[in-house]
Order: structure tokens, then sequence, then C-alpha cells
């Protein structure tokens, strides 16, 4: 089932909106349409609020896909690679596949966003001033967006990490100590502090009859879950950073023709040798790699009509690394690109292969001798 939709692209950047997007969409549209405007404006009628509702909420994400963009676009000026912006139910997301290298980089792309919120409230305050003697309608929803927007800059600077206050936090922490894993550690105690706060403040809101206090409360837990998330990518990214993809991938690796059968492949190579990956071709003439993920993506009876070429990832859309690739850069390589596999060339050869399991095998090994990332 598909979870998110590509509605345009900006600025090269794509934008897609989450399933979860059309939750809050609908709640905001009905809030506003069944409760804000009839009650600001006891005249209207029930057609007029009910546009303007929909109206102002179209525009609300509009306003959160500004200022997304404005982290995407800093972030592009300054050599990032920006994937997609998302937006989904507790606002947007920009996909930046690296995280910045220096401090002042991640405090320019990071209170961009707020200030770019603070701007847009600025503008819709001086809209709504223009248009009230002129459309009543169209100046209350200009100044509701202009509410909106100065809440969403103002929020978005608490020290909440991940969020932006949070990012610009560790930022100067990180100017300060020079050491991003404190830096990020006191970012995350202070995003999961401010949580707590969230969480406990909805709790009491909700015990007061105030529905409201439910949306802090879920703010509240994503902010937490996301903070705890952050800091363990972290983490395992340091973890990797002193091993080398010869250290990690896998030699023994079996090689099937790309004119396979689908079925003889599950039969003879994925049922009796317990392999989920496997290169296609040959180390000297790679055509491209086939792993259990593409054989489940075929219903069953079609697999004695298809062959491996139809299903594998081929040559031209692997993401390969070097023998000396750290494994940092191998993981990015994996879950930028959302593949399965990586393979290892050397000189146009196929030296290994890389899967995710590989990846947390190495973890493991290194956490029970003691060597993952040590203390903060």
């Amino acid at each position: 089932m598909k979870h998110s939709w590509r509605v345009l692209r900006l600025f090269g950047i794509d934008i897609d909106v989450d399933a979860s997007w059309i939750v809050i969409f609908v709640l905001f549209t009905w809030s506003l349409a069944g409760f804000y405007f009839p009650r600001s404006h006891p005249n209207w009628t029930p057609a007029l609020n009910w546009g303007l509702g929909l109206v102002t909420s179209l525009m609300i994400f509009v306003s959160v896909l500004i200022h997304e963009l404005a982290h995407s676009l800093v972030a592009i000026r300054q050599g990032e690679h920006v994937k997609n912006i998302t937006l989904f139910i507790l606002g947007g997301v920009s996909q930046i596949t690296e995280e910045p290298d220096k401090p002042m980089k991640e405090f320019a792309m990071s209170v961009v966003g707020p200030l770019m919120s603070l701007v847009l409230a600025g503008v819709f305050f001086g809209v709504a001033l223009v248009l009230r003697p002129v459309s009543a309608p169209l100046g209350a929803a200009a100044g509701y967006l202009a509410l909106i927007n100065l809440i969403l800059g103002v929020f978005n600077l608490l020290p909440g990490f991940p969020m932006d206050g949070g990012r610009v936090f560790r930022s100067i922490v990180w100017k300060v100590t020079g050491n991003l894993k404190k830096a990020t550690r006191a970012a995350t105690v202070s995003g999961q502090g401010f949580a707590f706060l969230l969480i406990f403040f909805g709790i009491l809101q909700f015990l007061r009859a105030n529905f409201a206090g439910l949306w802090f409360v879920l703010i509240g837990w994503f902010l937490y879950s996301s903070a705890h998330q952050v800091y363990g990518q972290m983490k395992v990214k340091e973890a990797l950073s002193g091993v080398k993809a010869r250290d990690i991938m896998t030699t023994d690796f079996e090689t099937v023709p790309p004119g396979l059968s689908v079925q003889t492949l599950v039969d003879d190579y994925i049922l009796k040798k317990r392999e989920r990956v496997f290169l296609v071709g040959s180390p000297d003439d790679l055509r491209g790699i086939v792993c259990l993920e593409d054989v489940k993506s075929r219903g069953r009876h079609e697999w004695e009509g298809a062959r491996v070429s139809d299903i594998m990832t081929p040559k031209d859309k692997l993401e390969a690394v070097g023998p000396d690739a750290s494994g940092d850069e191998v993981l990015a390589k994996l879950a930028g690109k959302e593949v399965h596999q990586v393979p290892v060339l050397d000189g146009g050869r196929v030296k290994g292969l890389i899967c995710r399991t590989d990846i947390i095998r190495v973890l493991q090994t290194r956490a029970e001798l003691g060597l993952d990332t040590g203390n903060p």
C-alpha cells in the first residue's frame, strides 16, 4: 500500500504528501469551518465558512512547505543533497541525505526555517490589514495564517531536538565544545526534557476536558522518540567510521545468470543454499543484483514466467563503493538510496557484497567487545 504521493517538484526537489497529511488537513478544515469562523463571525453562511476553511487549510500547508523549502535551499547552497520534502501529520520534513559537517552549516540550515515562518507571519499580518476593509472573510483568513505562522516560527525555535530550535542549540554547543557527540547528547537531553513537558502539559489539559491536550501528548511523544533515534543514528555512524568496506563485505557470494527463471532461483538457490542476495552475471561482468525482496515483489504465479533480469536491480542503478570506503559511507548508501545491498568494486571487478544484515552483525560484534562508541 502506498503511503505517500509525489505532488510536484520545486527547485529540483520532489514534494511528497504522506497519507497522514489527509488526517490533519481534514481536522484543520473541520475546525476552521465548524468552530473558528462561525464563532468569530456568526453571520457568515456555512458555505462561506467551509470554503474559507478549505482555502485556509491549504495555505497552512503552503506555509509549512515554504518553511521546509527554506531549509532545503540553504542545504543545497551549502553543497548538501536534498532527496525530497514530505508533508505529514505533524508538519513537514526535508530529507537531507548527509548531516552537516560543520556547526555553522547546521546553524544556518536550522534557523532559516523558523525565520521564514516569522517572515510569513509578518506578510500575512500585512495582508490582513489591507484586506479587512475590502473583504472581511479574506482578511480573517490572512489573520489566522499570520497567527499560525507566528506559532510555527516561535515553537520551532524552542530547544526541542530534533526540531529546528534543538538543532540550533546543538550547533551552538558543537561550536563551543568542538565535539559533535557531546553536542548531540546535550541537545538530546534538552529535547527529551522539552518533550516530557509537552506530554505533561497535554495530560493536564486533557484532564481538564480540553481534548486539544492530546495534540501536545502526540507531539511530545514524537519529539522524545525522534531525539532518541537521532542520537542512536549518530552513535551508529561513529561506530562505523573506523570500519572499512573490506571488513564488512561478504566475499563468498553466489552468482546467477540473468536468464534464470525466478522459480528456479527460489527452488535451487534461495531455498537450497539459504542465501538472500545474488550477483547477476559474474564478478567480471556485473549485470545487476537480485535479492529476496525482489522476488517478493512478484506474485508466486509469476515466478515461472519471470526471469531474474526482470526483477533484478540493474548495474546502472546500483550504489557501489570501493574496498576502502568507510562503514558510515556504506550505511549512507544503503539508507540514502533505500537499497538493500551495496556491491564493493575494485577496478570494475566485484570483490564483495554488503547487505544491511552485514552492518548489523558488525555493530553487534563491536558492541559485545565494547568497541561501539564509548561514553559521550
